[in-house]
């Protein structure tokens, strides 16, 4: 008989038996789907944290470990030998690529990198300070209109060419929404140049100067895209699986995405730490924000400390840690800052206070260094997580789309509200 949990209603005597299904790795899940039929009962799970929404074979994270798998590829193997765009390759088709798979997958991913021109008007309609994540919202959700076909969601054909769509499209969009808020004219791709390179050039170039990036820097920004390109069922992902399971248009499942990356508490942490760090201005004042963070009366917080699913050291920040250390002097990183932020981490991981509660420094302590070092504005640090993100979420759309459990998503809730009651004419009132 295989394994199962017994689930008995003290109220009636009624009980269940529920499977317990065993994944790769990680803990065994009780499947509840015949509770409600059964028994008549719901389970109630705030922020789903005990809850698996769905079966994937893309990424894995055990946060007490502190391990992150890619298709089975650990983070640091990754993170060594890999590139961002082998990456999406191996989260869209589950392996690696041969060196001709490789060739024409980059090939393609430059053949959709333009966007329609009529979009380009789009931009002028978003006043010059509006922030850049509200620009890239607006705008993925404005190319489902130019692509019907995309809709199409049981053709495989047409979900790879969307999945090639999205990854080639957004450094275009990303690049936009920063040079419309400074002032500067839409640079076109350039198909000579490989997709960070492109970028960068689509960022920072001038039409009247031969733009030449530093090797550093790129390797810099691979590096970070390929670190923040999926991250198992987090709440932007849920948002486009949601979004999915209703077949909306891909590109507006990518946008709901975004929107949701955009909040303080997802995206966000890497622009609050430098804003953090900005704040507290010189290491000497450490101590003061330490005991601020201790103090559950003050507001005040660490941010880039703990998360949500890492119970241990954050895999991605010991990557990233030591490209920071790397790269500090060929990258002229913001030095003061850098020294408050390595000050910082010293004193939190030998702070008992840190240590009991597991409040090691994540991947959005560092990466905000970095992004600051490339002059990027702290604005658009989270449009960098979105497009690094794109990947894991096309690859996730692309898995739902072919789950042959595929159903739209229905949350059910526990009603706190009034009893039935009968309304009242206002004159009665």
């Amino acid at each position: 008989m295989s394994d199962s949990v017994t689930i008995i209603d003290n109220r009636t005597g009624k009980q269940i038996e529920c499977p317990v299904l065993t994944g790769k790795y990680g803990a065994p899940v009780i499947d509840t789907s015949r509770l409600y039929k059964e028994l008549g009962v719901f389970t109630l799970d705030p922020g789903f944290g005990t809850t698996a929404s769905c079966k994937s074979a893309i990424t894995y994270l055990d946060g007490d470990e502190g391990i992150l798998l890619h298709r089975g590829y650990p983070i640091e193997q990754l993170a060594e030998k890999s590139t961002y765009t082998e990456l999406c390759y191996l989260l869209l088709n589950g392996e690696l690529p041969d060196q001709n798979q490789m060739a024409d997958f980059e090939h393609d991913l430059k053949m959709h990198s333009m966007t329609h021109e009529h979009l380009s008007r789009f931009y002028n309609g978003y006043r010059y300070d509006a922030h850049p994540m509200s620009i890239m919202s607006g705008v993925f959700a404005a190319i489902a209109s130019y692509y019907h076909d995309a809709t199409d969601i049981r053709n495989p054909e047409h979900r790879l060419m969307t999945a090639k769509r999205v990854i080639g499209k957004i450094p275009n969009v990303a690049a936009k929404c920063y040079r419309h808020a400074s002032g500067l004219p839409f640079v076109y791709p350039d198909n000579s140049r490989d997709y960070v390179e492109n970028f960068m050039y689509m960022m920072f170039s001038w039409p009247s100067e031969e733009y030449k990036p530093s090797p550093v820097a790129l390797r810099a920004l691979d590096l970070l895209f390929i670190l923040h390109a999926d991250h198992e069922q987090n709440a932007s992902t849920s948002t486009v699986r949601l979004a999915a399971s209703a077949e909306a248009n891909p590109f507006a499942c990518v946008a709901a995405g975004i929107c949701t990356l955009w909040g303080k508490a997802h995206g966000g942490a890497n622009e609050a730490v430098i804003n953090m760090l900005t704040e507290i201005e010189r290491p000497e004042n450490i101590p003061k924000y330490i005991a601020r963070a201790k103090d559950k009366d003050d507001p005040f917080r660490l941010m880039g400390f703990g998360h949500r699913v890492y119970k241990n050291y954050d895999p991605r920040a010991r990557i990233i840690q030591q490209a920071v250390y790397d790269l500090m002097d060929e990258m002229n990183l913001n030095q003061p800052m850098f020294e408050i932020a390595m000050e910082l981490e010293k004193i939190a991981l030998n702070d008992e206070y840190f240590i009991e509660r597991k409040l090691y420094p994540n991947v959005d302590f560092y990466s905000g260094l970095i992004y600051q070092a490339l002059r990027i504005p702290t604005e658009m640090f989270t449009v960098m997580f979105a497009m690094a993100r794109s990947a894991g979420w096309i690859a996730q759309w692309m898995e739902l789309m072919e789950d042959p459990d595929f159903r739209i998503g229905r949350p059910r809730q526990l009603y706190t509200g009034q009893e039935k009651r009968d309304y009242v004419q206002i004159k009665d009132r």
